[in-house]
């Protein structure tokens, strides 16, 4: 049994819950797992914090050594059991992602020692092929209603005269000799004081598990010819900068034998000469009369559809403000709710005025004086916008 208190080694308190059990172990055992911590005492430490994560881990266990403490707990269980239970709790405790980082950490560690647990991954069988990676250039225009583009690019491909088999045609393949068409072989070891068993692909086979009579001529028993491929390629409507788009099975073949890569390509969205993107929002910028700032009116501006609309400035409207056009923007990805057009106006302030322009701001600035009827203040205000207007635009 370890020598310390098994709260202690996870480094968690005594009412710590399941999920922090889990995740201090998780982190330790990243840390302690012999193929990354070559320091010395690193593999003892991480039999004894498997030990204990194999006991608090467990509802039942965890009770019993609660209750009765690390001496009478190992009157109950052997450190067999501890371990068997260690063992079936791992792939709980690790996501297929950890478990492939940890290089099948129980089966290389322990060999297969407990209840036959490194046993459960089986072959891996040939690798897949490699992934490609291409680069889309669209518009926003395209990027906005979707469209098509025809990919030209080098890949390996499965042999067209032995379809990838690495064999003449006609001559004979056969079972791999020294792994028995396993495509792996065994290999032991000792750590420690525990036995390790290492499976390791085949030397003879490269991991296929067959070998052939004669090799292909037209591949050179590669399996696997460049070639060069047209690939059509659907742009969804909504696309935006960095959109990866994964085409199974268009990668690269596999020279053993194995499924091919995928591709990705991947959507780089053009610099458009009147709009920006922001999200699904497009950002547009319109210069308006200093008259239309003042007195208010209606502009026209554009859409990403090449269509048109309308937008109200109020009156006394500042340079910099925004509107808002709900619905203009891009769309969704695969539908949903476009993001809208947001106009901001910048007021264009007249240069080289004229007498009468002059004469007529300066009349603005100074207002109508006092003592005039409401309705006399009306109608020189209305002459004073007509004439604003006739003058400034």
């Amino acid at each position: 049994m370890a020598s310390r208190d098994y709260y202690e080694v996870l480094g968690v308190a005594k009412g710590a819950n399941a999920e922090e059990i889990k995740s201090a172990y998780k982190k330790l055992a990243f840390q302690l797992h012999p193929d990354r911590n070559k320091d010395s005492g690193a593999e003892a430490r991480f039999k004894e914090l498997s030990e204990a994560y194999a006991v608090l881990s467990d509802d039942r266990k965890r009770r019993l050594y609660d209750q009765y403490g690390k001496e009478g707990f190992s009157q109950q269980f052997t450190q067999e059991d501890i371990f068997r239970g260690s063992a079936g709790t791992f792939r709980q405790t690790f996501s297929d992602e950890d478990m492939e980082s940890f290089g099948d950490l129980f089966s290389s560690f322990f060999g297969g020692g407990f209840g036959g647990f490194s046993g459960g991954r089986g072959r891996r069988g040939p690798s897949r092929g490699s992934d490609l990676q291409a680069h889309v250039e669209v518009s926003l225009e395209e990027a906005f209603r979707g469209t098509e583009r025809e990919l030209r690019f080098t890949r390996l491909s499965a042999c067209p005269k032995c379809k990838g088999s690495k064999a003449e045609p006609g001559s004979e393949v056969r079972k791999c000799p020294d792994c028995m068409g396993s495509g792996q072989v065994r290999r032991s070891q000792r750590i420690g004081f525990f036995q390790s068993i290492v499976m390791t692909p085949c030397r003879k086979c490269a991991g296929t598990g067959k070998v052939v009579e004669a090799e292909c001529r037209g591949c050179r028993g590669a399996g696997a010819v460049e070639s060069n491929e047209n690939i059509a390629v659907k742009i969804p409507a909504g696309a935006y900068d960095g959109l990866t788009l994964r085409l199974r099975g268009e990668g690269e073949a596999s020279r053993e034998g194995g499924s091919p890569g995928d591709l990705y390509a991947v959507i780089s969205v053009l610099p458009h000469p009147e709009f920006a993107v922001d999200g699904r929002d497009l950002r547009l910028e319109k210069r308006i009369s200093f008259s239309t700032a003042a007195l208010g009116g209606r502009i026209s501006v554009p859409t990403i559809d090449g269509g048109s609309a309308e937008v109200r400035i109020p009156e006394g409207t500042q340079t910099n403000t925004s509107f808002r056009l709900r619905g203009q923007g891009m769309p969704e990805v695969g539908g949903g709710r476009r993001g809208d057009e947001i106009v901001r106006v910048l007021v264009e302030t007249p240069r080289n005025l004229t007498s009468r322009q002059r004469e007529l701001l300066e009349e603005l600035e100074g207002g109508s004086g006092p003592g005039l009827e409401a309705k006399e203040k009306k109608g020189k205000r209305r002459t004073k916008k007509e004439g604003l207007l006739g003058l400034f635009g």
